[in-house]
C-alpha cells in the first residue's frame, strides 16, 4: 500500500510540476493566461517591487535549501527516500503558484522592439530557451529530475541507483545549457517592461549564486567534475577548449 500511494504522489507531483512549467511560459511571454507578467498594475510600482522580490526570494531559498544534501538527510527522515525528490518538485511548483497567484505587474517600459525582423527573433529565442531547459531535462534523465524514476522503482520493490556521472553533447560546450536555455526564456522579449526586467535580474542573480551551490555538491558527488570544470565553460560557450575527453578520463579513473 506504501508503495501503491507513494506512486500516485509522484505522479501528482509531477503533473503539478508539468502544468506549472506550461504555465509559467504563459506567464513570462503573457500569452495564453489569464494573468502574465505584464498584466494591468494595480498598486503603486515601490509596492510592487517590493512584493515581487519577496515572491521571488520565497522560491529561491526553498529551491537552494531543498536541493542541498543536508535539508535532503533531514527530511529523509520524516518521508520515504523514494519520495523526497517528488516532494521537492512539488513544493517548487507550488512556490511557483504562489509567485503567479501574488505578482503584481508594474508598468514602466525599459525597451520595446518594433521591427518586424527583431520581433521574430526574440520570439525565436524565447521559444528556444524553454525548448532548451525541456530538452536538457532529458539529457540529465528527466523522469529522475522530478521524481519519477524513484516512486516508480520503489513501487517495483528495486533499489534507488544513482545516475552514473554523463556528458551528453551539450554538456561538453557549456557546463550548465540548462540555465542558458532559462537565460534566454527570460530575456528575449520585444517588449521589456519594468516588473519584466526585475523578474529577469532577480532570476538571473539567482542563476549565478545556484550555479556555485550546485557545483559545490558536484564536486563533493563526483570527485571527476574538478577536471570537467577546468575545461568547460560555466555558461558562455567556446570561452575554453572544448572537452579533452582522455584527459577527463585519465583524471576519473586517478579519483577512482
Amino acid at each position: 500500500m506504501n508503495r501503491i500511494s507513494g506512486l500516485f504522489y509522484g505522479v501528482f507531483s509531477y503533473a503539478i510540476f508539468f502544468a506549472t512549467f506550461l504555465y509559467a511560459i504563459g506567464f513570462v511571454g503573457n500569452i495564453y493566461v489569464s494573468k502574465g507578467i505584464d498584466s494591468i498594475p494595480n498598486v503603486p510600482m515601490t509596492q510592487a517591487l517590493l512584493i515581487n522580490l519577496v515572491l521571488l526570494g520565497v522560491f529561491a531559498i526553498q529551491h537552494s535549501v531543498m536541493a542541498r544534501p543536508f535539508f535532503k538527510r533531514w527530511l529523509t527522515r520524516f518521508i520515504p527516500q523514494s519520495m523526497e525528490r517528488s516532494t521537492y518538485t512539488l513544493t517548487s511548483s507550488l512556490a511557483l503558484i504562489l509567485l503567479f497567484w501574488l505578482w503584481e505587474p508594474m508598468g514602466g517600459l525599459v525597451w520595446s522592439i518594433t521591427n518586424p525582423t527583431g520581433i521574430a527573433l526574440m520570439y525565436v529565442g524565447f521559444a528556444f530557451g524553454w525548448l532548451l531547459v525541456l530538452l536538457c531535462t532529458f539529457l540529465i534523465n528527466h523522469f529522475d529530475l522530478f521524481g519519477l524514476r524513484q516512486v516508480w522503482l520503489n513501487f517495483r520493490n528495486k533499489p534507488y541507483t544513482p545516475l552514473d556521472f554523463k556528458l551528453p553533447y551539450l554538456y561538453q560546450i557549456v557546463r550548465h545549457p540548462m540555465y542558458v536555455g532559462w537565460f534566454f526564456a527570460f530575456w528575449c522579449t520585444p517588449t521589456m517592461t519594468v516588473a519584466h526586467m526585475a523578474f529577469a535580474l532577480a532570476t538571473s542573480a539567482y542563476i549565478l549564486i545556484a550555479i556555485q551551490l550546485e557545483e559545490r555538491d558536484l564536486l563533493e558527488a563526483h570527485p571527476e567534475y574538478r577536471e570537467y570544470r577546468k575545461q568547460v565553460p560555466m555558461i558562455v560557450p567556446f570561452l575554453r577548449k572544448r572537452l579533452n575527453k582522455n584527459a577527463f578520463v585519465d583524471a576519473e579513473a586517478s579519483e577512482a
